[in-house]
């Protein structure tokens, strides 16, 4: 085994002092760009990496981003995660991820635990937790600068990233009622995520857009899960021929996925029977037949964003750059259609 380099010896490799690359370690401005480049070049040769136990008990900072997100929501924080990587490691940090559920009691206890058990610099909270009052509370006691992906409360722009959710479906069922669809079905998903809330919004929206009517008979409430969401798909298909839906937005891709099951299950085509369209351009958008419409949403951009004005905090606290961040402008290609949405019957 070999012995893991210590900072005497990137000094003295380097030459220059043990405060100097201390320095260079902790992103100092009292260091020269090309004594920086020089001893990072150094540092990257041995294969240098400080002690995290002695950066804490030094009182130094840990270099870790915390990452907690709800179960439910793994794959949207894994693509956070592989998103700002590169514009972490650039900065010398790591990201932690910490699976929770939102809705425990003991959210705030946990979230605590985590921050302090780990001692991030830092935390990036990808919804639902971007709206959960208790996580902000105990970031903010714990003096931890944080930064929300896509909250669907936008009053603290400063330290937010947000995406278009309900424009961006707002426009979905504009291009349905274009197809000639009247009867748009939606699965809401998880009512506590304020997220479907705004999705939600969108689809109505929409609706008035276009002149048609909110039919409430046509709403369906789910958890969001792919069996919850064919339940509701049966109670849809079991109204009469001529209230029922001839298209179904679901708030994400499963729930359209399963849509697409309990429509073969019952011997319709999709799109000929009815179109069906999801949220989120995940795997599995790709993995049904037909292929899900859907609305791919930018999480990569909301990801980067959300790095770079999480170090922006890092390295300034005292100079938060308000309006550094807002709105994401809209993707000329949010709206993906594919092969399960087609003119209305008829």
């Amino acid at each position: 085994m070999f012995a893991r380099p210590a900072i005497g010896t990137v000094a003295a490799e380097a030459r220059v002092s043990i405060k100097t690359v201390s320095r260079v370690i902790n992103n100092s401005n009292r260091v020269t760009a090309a004594t920086r480049e020089h001893v990072m070049g150094v540092i990257r040769r041995l294969g240098y990496s400080p002690s995290p136990n002695a950066r804490r008990l030094a009182g130094h900072r840990s270099y870790l981003i915390g990452l907690p997100f709800d179960n439910p929501y793994a794959p949207y924080a894994t693509k956070v995660q592989s998103s700002c990587r590169e514009r972490f490691r650039s900065a010398n940090y790591q990201v932690v991820m910490h699976a929770c559920d939102s809705r425990a009691v003991s959210l705030a206890d946990e979230i605590r635990l985590f921050v302090r058990s780990v001692r991030v610099d830092g935390v990036i909270l990808t919804p639902p937790l971007s709206d959960s009052t208790a996580v902000i509370e105990v970031l903010e006691e714990e003096s931890i600068p944080f930064v929300r992906i896509a909250p669907a409360v936008r009053s603290d722009t400063a330290r937010s990233v947000l995406a278009n959710d309900r424009e961006y479906c707002a426009a979905m069922v504009e291009r349905l009622t274009a197809l000639g669809h009247r009867r748009i079905a939606f699965l809401v998903g998880q009512t506590f995520h304020v997220g479907s809330s705004s999705r939600y919004r969108g689809y109505c929206d929409g609706l008035r857009a276009s002149e048609l009517p909110v039919d409430p008979k046509l709403i369906m409430e789910t958890d969001g899960s792919f069996d919850s969401a064919a339940s509701a798909v049966r109670r849809l298909l079991s109204l009469e021929r001529d209230q029922r839906p001839t298209a179904i937005f679901a708030a994400n891709d499963p729930m359209a996925a399963a849509a697409v099951w309990v429509a073969h299950e019952q011997g319709l085509k999709v799109p000929g029977d009815m179109s069906i369209v999801g949220y989120g351009d995940e795997p599995i958008a790709c993995q049904v037949w037909p292929q899900l419409s859907t609305i791919r949403q930018p999480v990569d951009q909301l990801a980067e964003q959300a790095a770079a004005l999480l170090l922006a905090q890092l390295n300034n606290p005292k100079a938060v750059p308000l309006g550094l961040l807002g709105h994401l402008k809209q993707p000329d290609n949010c709206i993906v259609l594919r092969q399960s949405t087609g003119p209305a019957p008829g």
